[in-house]
């Protein structure tokens, strides 16, 4: 039952992290800058703060009970994974919901999900078991999956025209879009690493009466924090060099309060996705908390793939890139399964 109850929380977290770029989409005459400020303020700052005030007794405390170190360290994750975070936007703008998804997350999973447990050392402890060499199973045949999805992505590449492809993401730039999705891949893992160096101050959440399902609430704090900077100080060099601050203001613009409003719920909607992550970690136990990360990069797939559809990225593609994308959907939907398994032997 606790595994299933973590993969339902996974999939409600891989559904909102899938969907937040839908109402960012929606925003007119603002410059990309504008609109991701905006959303970093509330995805970033505001939410992880409100929804921890709310679900975590003494907030404050826990948040500054933790060693210098450990708070230092937590918050450079959340640094790093900012850059990835930014250049994960602009993958979206290059190359559109599917493909940008599909090839920033197969580099996210990979690192991600691995990385923690070779560090940690309790990597040949999971191959000693049953249980855990399923759940490593499970990963691999993720990673396969977002692998087919990402092959789909370049059929589509083939498929389509330069026009075609403008009109389904008018910024199409598959090398800049490749290259950008590539590092994005990479550093956005370090919200991984984020929570892993956070422990101590869910441990402390945890002394000071706050729910085990709710103990990583602190720790995404710092770390998230830690991503706004990042996106600030960039925003804010475009803002300077593009002279776009009059965005905020400008009442020229008339669908400006709408575009607010936008950029909020895309913000809250991808924060949601690290809150709901955080309380399916603690489903899966400590042993097997490192699949968390290969969980929700392949619901984000799922989801994002299928608002990929519904937009119509994929208007055009020929049968066999629509067999590949679907044969990669179906792989991951199985190998959420076998984590599920494992982690019940």
């Amino acid at each position: 039952m606790g595994a299933f109850l973590g993969l339902l929380l996974h999939a409600i977290g891989g559904f909102a992290a899938g969907s937040f770029y839908i109402p960012f989409k929606l925003i007119k005459k603002w410059k990309w800058e504008t609109s991701w400020l905006i959303l970093g303020f509330a995805a970033w700052v505001f939410a992880p703060l409100i929804m921890a005030w709310i679900t975590v007794p003494n907030l404050f405390e826990v948040l500054g009970a933790a060693s210098s170190e450990v708070k230092f360290y937590t918050f450079l994750f959340g640094v790093l994974w900012g850059i990835g975070a930014l250049t994960f936007g602009l993958s979206m703008r290059y190359l559109g919901i599917g493909l940008g998804m599909a090839v920033a997350l197969g580099f996210t999973a990979a690192f991600g999900t691995l990385i923690p447990p070779i560090y940690n050392g309790t990597f040949s402890s999971l191959v000693a078991t049953n249980g855990g060499k399923v759940v490593l199973l499970g990963v691999l045949v993720s990673l396969i999956g977002i692998a087919i999805a990402g092959k789909a992505g370049m059929l589509k590449e083939k498929d389509l025209d330069d026009t075609q492809q403008q009109e389904a993401v008018a910024e199409f730039n598959l090398s800049k879009g490749l290259i950008i999705a590539t590092i994005s891949g990479i550093l956005s893992a370090c919200f991984a690493f984020g929570l892993a160096a956070g422990k101590p101050i869910a441990e402390e959440a945890l002394k000071l009466g706050t729910d085990n399902l709710f103990q990583n609430n602190p720790v995404i704090v710092w770390i998230l924090w830690g991503g706004f900077l990042t996106n600030f100080i960039w925003t804010m060099i475009l803002s300077f060099k593009n002279k776009t601050f009059k965005d905020f203001t400008d009442k020229t613009i008339k669908n400006r309060k709408k575009n607010y409003l936008l950029a909020i719920a895309g913000g809250v909607t991808w924060y949601f996705q690290f809150f709901f992550y955080g309380m399916g970690t603690t489903f899966l136990g400590k042993e097997y908390e490192f699949a968390s990360w290969t969980l929700h990069m392949a619901f984000i797939i799922i989801f994002s793939t299928l608002w990929g559809l519904y937009f119509k990225e994929w208007k055009g593609v020929s049968k066999k890139t629509m067999r590949t994308l679907w044969l990669g959907l179906v792989v991951i939907i199985c190998s959420t399964i076998l984590i599920g398994i494992g982690n019940n032997i």
